[in-house]
C-alpha cells in the first residue's frame, strides 16, 4: 500500500510539472522559443532521418496530421490507442491498417522529453510540425511555412466520429465540400489540400471501383491498374497517388487533367466543365508557387482546427496513452471484472488462440469456401437463441433434444467438423481447455467475413464467454426467423434479442455470402409478386413446384463466395432469393429501404454497420464469470 500511495505522488509530481508549462490559449509559432527552444530542430532531425530511412513515411505523418484534425480538432487523439472507457480512431475505416508512422512519432516524443527535461511538447504540435517538415523534406524550402503552435492533447477519442469525419474515397464533389466546409474549409482548401495526394500510395480497396466502373478515367491508366488490383483480391495492394509518389510537386493536378486521378474523389476535383474547382486545378498544374502559396495557407488553416489550449486538455506523457492522476490513481484500486467481455480475454492466459483459429479457418475455406458462410450462420444460430452459449454445437442427450434437429438447423447446419479441428488445435496449443465452444463461434465467424471479405471487414470480438450445459430444439424453433417472415415479423423478432432495424439489416447482410435449399425460396419464385419475373423464372429449374427440396442456390448470386454489397444491390433490382430478404426492400421509401441504399452504395457504410452489429449480437445473453463451462468437447457437456 505504502509502494502504491509513493508510485502515486511520483504521478502527481510529474502532472504538477507538466501543468507549469506557460499557458496561452491562442497558438503562435513561437510557443516553445523559451520552454524548450530545441523542439522544433530536434523534430526536424527525426522526420528527416524517418524520411531517409523510408520516403513513403512522409506522406504517413502528413495524413496522421490530416486525419488528427477531421476529427474533433487538431488534439492528438488520433495517436491514442484504445481503453476500458473509449474505442479510438485508429481502428476506424479509414485508419484500419493504413495509418503509419506512429513509431516515427514516439521517437520523437522521447527525443523531445529528453531534451526538454519533461513533457513540454504536445502529441497534437508534433504532428503538426512533422507534417510541415515532411513537406518541406520532400518538395522544397518553397513549401515551408511557420506551424502555429500551442495545442494541448486530447483525453480522449472516438471511432464513430472518425468514421462520421473522415471523408471517403468514393464521395462526389458535392459530399467533399460539404465535408470540408462542415469543418470551416472553404472550396480552395479542398482543392489545395488534396494536393496533400502529391506523395504516397492508396490501397487497391480505395480504387477498385473506380479502375472497373468509373467513366471519367482514362481508359489505358484503367487497364494499367487492374494487374495490381484485381477484381477479386489483393486489396491491400498498393498504387502511388500520383507519378512522383515522393516528391511534392504539381503532378497530382496534371495526372487530373488527364483523368487520370487514382481515387473518384480526387478525379472529383476536375470534371472538364469549367467549374471553380477545374480552375484551380488547372492553375495549380501549371503554377507550382500558386499551389505551395494556398497548400501552406490552407495548411494553418485546417491545424487551426478546434486546438485544445490553454488549460483544456493535458500534455501526454506517452502520445498513445492520455494521462490524468485520476485515472492512473483508479488503476491503484481497481481490479478488471472476468465478468466483462474483453478483446483481450485470451491474451496471458493463451495468447497462441487467436491466430490458430485463423490458421484452421483460412486452411478449411481453401478446402471449401462455402463454409464460411457455415461459419457464420453457426455464430447467427448460436446467439438467436437462449445466448451466445456454444449451444448450438451439442448433441442430443437423455436429458435434452438438442437444437440440431430444430427445422431452421436440420439437415442445412454445417461447419461442425471445423469447429472440432479449431477446439483440438487450441486445447494442445493451450495445454488444456482454455478457449471456450462459444467464442470459437464467435471467432471463427469474424475471421470467415473478414477472409472472404478483406481487412475491411475485420473487428475485435469481445471474449470471455463460456459454454452452456444445455441446448433446447424448442427454444430453437421459437427464435430463429424462418424465411416467410414479413418484414414486421423479422423487426419484433430482432427486437426481442435486444436488436434494432440497422442491426436487422446490416446483420441480413450475411446473406452475400452462402446458399440456401429450394425449400426456403419456392413459395417465394413461384407466388411472390415482389419479385423479378426473369430472376424467379431462372430459379424454377433448380427448385421445381415438387421434388428437389435440398437443391441449392446462391443467396447472392453474383458474388455468393464474397462478402460485399451485391447482396443489396440484388434487393433494389428485386432478386432477394428469400422472402424475408426481399423485405427489407419494397420501395416504399421507409427506413429499411434507406439502409439497404446506403448499403448497396457505400461499402465502407454496410462494412461499419455490419460489424457494430455483430458485436453486439455477439453479446446476447453472453455466460461469463463463473456461469456454464469451458467444454472439452463443443459437442457434449462435460
Amino acid at each position: 500500500m505504502a509502494s502504491n500511495i509513493q508510485s502515486l505522488l511520483v504521478l502527481v509530481l510529474a502532472t504538477l510539472a507538466t501543468l507549469m508549462i506557460p499557458s496561452n490559449a491562442k497558438l503562435t509559432p513561437h510557443f516553445y522559443n523559451k520552454v524548450c527552444p530545441k523542439a522544433l530542430p530536434i523534430i526536424r532531425e527525426i522526420v528527416d532521418r524517418a524520411i531517409i530511412r523510408e520516403r513513403r513515411i512522409g506522406a504517413s505523418l502528413l495524413r496522421l496530421h490530416f486525419h488528427d484534425c477531421f476529427v474533433n480538432g487538431c488534439d492528438g487523439s488520433v495517436l491514442l490507442d484504445d481503453t476500458r472507457n473509449f474505442t479510438g480512431e485508429k481502428t476506424a475505416l479509414p485508419n484500419l491498417n493504413s495509418i503509419r508512422g506512429f513509431e516515427v512519432i514516439d521517437e520523437i516524443k522521447a527525443a523531445l522529453d529528453k531534451a526538454c527535461k519533461r513533457p513540454v511538447v504536445s502529441c497534437a504540435d508534433i504532428l503538426a510540425t512533422a507534417a510541415r517538415d515532411s513537406v518541406a523534406i520532400l518538395g522544397g524550402v518553397h513549401l515551408w511555412y511557420p506551424v502555429l503552435l500551442g495545442r494541448r492533447d486530447s483525453r480522449t477519442a472516438s471511432r464513430d466520429a472518425a468514421n462520421t469525419n473522415l471523408p471517403p474515397p468514393f464521395f462526389n464533389f458535392s459530399q467533399l465540400l460539404s465535408n470540408f466546409n462542415s469543418h470551416g474549409l472553404d472550396l480552395k482548401d479542398l482543392v489545395a489540400l488534396s494536393g496533400g495526394h502529391t506523395i504516397g500510395f492508396a490501397k487497391c480497396v480505395t480504387f477498385r471501383n473506380r479502375i472497373y466502373n468509373d467513366t471519367n478515367i482514362n481508359p489505358t491508366f484503367a487497364s494499367s491498374l487492374r494487374k495490381q488490383c484485381p477484381r477479386v483480391g489483393g486489396d491491400t495492394n498498393l498504387a502511388p497517388l500520383d507519378p512522383t509518389p515522393a516528391t511534392v510537386d504539381t503532378s497530382y493536378y496534371k495526372e487530373l487533367l488527364c483523368k487520370k486521378g487514382l481515387l473518384h474523389s480526387d478525379q472529383e476535383l476536375y470534371k472538364g466543365n469549367g467549374s471553380e474547382s477545374d480552375r484551380l486545378v488547372e492553375l495549380y498544374s501549371r503554377n507550382p508557387f500558386a499551389f505551395a502559396k494556398d497548400f501552406k495557407a490552407s495548411m494553418i488553416k485546417m491545424g487551426n482546427m478546434k486546438p485544445l489550449t490553454g488549460n483544456e486538455g493535458e500534455i501526454r506523457r506517452s502520445c498513445r496513452r492520455y494521462f490524468l492522476v485520476l485515472a492512473m490513481a483508479t488503476v491503484l484500486v481497481t481490479i478488471p471484472s472476468h465478468a466483462q467481455l474483453t478483446p483481450d480475454f485470451y491474451n496471458n492466459v493463451c495468447p497462441q488462440a487467436l491466430p490458430i483459429i485463423k490458421s484452421v479457418v483460412q486452411r478449411a475455406i481453401f478446402r471449401e469456401w462455402r463454409v464460411g458462410a457455415s461459419l457464420l450462420r453457426l455464430h447467427f444460430h448460436d446467439c438467436f437463441v437462449n445466448g451466445c452459449d456454444g449451444s448450438v454445437l451439442l448433441d442430443d442427450t437423455p436429458n435434452f433434444i438438442g437444437e440440431k434437429t430444430a427445422l431452421p438447423n436440420i439437415g442445412s447446419l454445417r461447419g461442425l467438423d471445423v469447429v472440432d479441428e479449431i477446439k483440438a488445435a487450441v486445447d494442445k496449443a493451450c495445454k488444456r481447455p482454455v478457449v471456450s465452444c462459444a467464442d470459437i463461434l464467435a471467432i471463427a465467424a469474424r475471421d470467415s467475413v473478414s477472409i472472404l471479405g478483406g481487412p475491411l471487414y475485420w473487428y475485435k470480438v469481445l471474449l470471455g464467454r463460456r459454454d452452456a450445459r444445455t441446448a433446447s430444439k424448442d427454444a430453437a424453433n421459437s427464435n430463429l426467423p424462418p424465411p416467410f417472415f414479413s418484414l414486421s415479423q423479422l423487426l419484433s423478432n430482432f427486437q426481442s434479442h435486444g436488436l434494432n432495424l440497422k442491426d436487422l439489416v446490416a446483420l441480413s447482410g450475411a446473406h452475400t455470402i452462402g446458399f440456401a435449399q429450394c425449400f426456403t425460396f419456392r413459395n417465394r419464385i413461384y407466388n411472390d409478386t415482389n419479385i423479378d419475373p426473369n430472376f424467379a423464372s431462372s430459379l424454377q429449374g433448380t427448385c421445381p413446384r415438387s421434388g428437389g427440396e435440398s437443391n441449392l442456390a446462391p443467396l447472392n448470386r453474383a458474388t455468393p463466395s464474397r462478402v460485399d454489397t451485391s447482396y443489396y444491390t440484388a434487393l433494389l433490382g428485386k432478386k432477394g432469393l428469400l422472402h424475408s430478404d426481399q423485405e427489407l426492400f419494397k420501395g416504399d421509401g421507409s427506413e429499411s429501404d434507406t439502409l439497404v441504399k446506403l448499403y448497396s452504395k457505400n461499402p465502407f457504410a454496410f462494412a461499419r454497420d455490419f460489424k457494430a452489429s455483430m458485436i453486439k449480437m455477439g453479446n446476447i445473453m453472453p455466460l461469463n464469470g463463473n456461469v456454464g463451462e469451458i467444454r472439452v468437447n463443443c459437442r457434449r457437456v462435460n
